[in-house]
């Protein structure tokens, strides 16, 4: 797999998209508790998704959108945005 593939958690597509799930979690007024509550998952697993040590898959991603009461689409749209922003796009890799 190409090293390109294999961003930083901590370049600005990853950055923006975790402020993205702590803006619309706290625009719900959940604690990371209560969103996992509502996930089913341990609490520890949104902190983990919201410090970067953790990564959704498709799936997850979605069910974490339908959690936060967001469109998965604005989620692909909002990720689309950031990596146009950096330049990059599956066809310079």
């Amino acid at each position: 797999m190409s090293d390109k593939l294999r961003k930083s958690i901590y370049d600005k597509t990853h950055i923006n998209l975790r402020k993205f799930w702590i803006d619309s979690r706290k625009k719900l007024n959940l604690s990371q508790r209560e969103l996992a509550n509502k996930l089913k998952i341990n609490h520890s697993l949104v902190a983990k998704i919201e410090t970067g040590n953790r990564q959704l898959n498709c799936i997850e991603m979605v069910n974490y959108c339908y959690a936060l009461e967001v469109n998965p689409y604005l989620v692909i749209d909002l990720i689309d945005n950031y990596l146009k922003q950096e330049n990059i796009s599956i066809s310079k890799i």
